[in-house]
């Protein structure tokens, strides 16, 4: 069987140049696949115990007897809302402000099909989350409670987190809206925990629904 040598050296043209190797691309990945990877790597986290699922009604016991400092990372506009007094405060996701054509119309369709609706910002990851967390918890042993308003960004977060070496890590479990009056008590903000990541028309949606349901109960 005949062998192949340029199987064993570089080829070489008859002008004496080397092929160039194939170009690598050294852009970041995109923000859409960024999401998937981290909410995937955490919830894998979360199914083998690496971070403990703690529902609301355990959360002030865990804070309390346990040393859990709870991580709150909503977006300000949630926050200003309703907020755990004492919580720390880094958001996983910020306002995007780029303004390019192609933004802008995502900015446009996210407005029309949800930002109306639910009221939420058009967002984008924070690239300075771990930095941030890193600065306000420096001692990476915390044990850290982290919580958003459904519990999904949070998975996304305690992923970043594990990654940069937090290994004591809590996720609140269905997050905010899942919680009662009673779960967190020292609450500052205009509108209660559990309503604060709903806005927009489904806002106005939500208070007639609780005002039906306190008028039912004076029939």
């Amino acid at each position: 069987m005949a062998l192949q040598l340029n199987h064993f050296y570089p080829y070489t043209s008859k002008h004496g140049k080397q092929p160039k190797p194939p170009l690598t691309s050294t852009r970041p990945r995109p923000t859409k696949f960024q999401v998937k990877a981290a909410y995937t790597n955490g919830r894998e986290l979360i199914q083998s115990g690496a971070v403990r699922p703690i529902p609301p009604n355990e959360a002030a016991m865990a804070m309390s007897s346990e040393g859990f400092i709870l991580l709150d990372i909503r977006p300000d506009w949630e926050r200003d809302k309703a907020r755990v007094a004492g919580s720390l405060h880094v958001p996983l996701f910020v306002k995007d402000i780029d303004n390019s054509p192609l933004t802008l119309l995502k900015k446009w369709v996210h407005f029309g099909y949800i930002g109306l609706w639910t009221g939420q910002n058009f967002t984008t990851l924070n690239p300075e989350f771990l930095q941030q967390v890193e600065a306000k918890v420096p001692d990476k042993d915390a044990k850290l409670l982290v919580a958003c308003g459904e519990g999904l960004r949070s998975v996304m977060a305690a992923s970043k987190l594990y990654a940069g070496g937090f290994k004591n890590l809590g996720w609140l479990a269905g997050g905010f809206n899942r919680s009662a009056v009673s779960d967190f008590p020292a609450v500052e903000g205009s509108e209660k925990l559990q309503y604060a990541t709903i806005g927009g028309v489904s806002y106005f949606f939500l208070q007639l629904l609780i005002l039906l349901q306190a008028v039912g109960k004076d029939d």
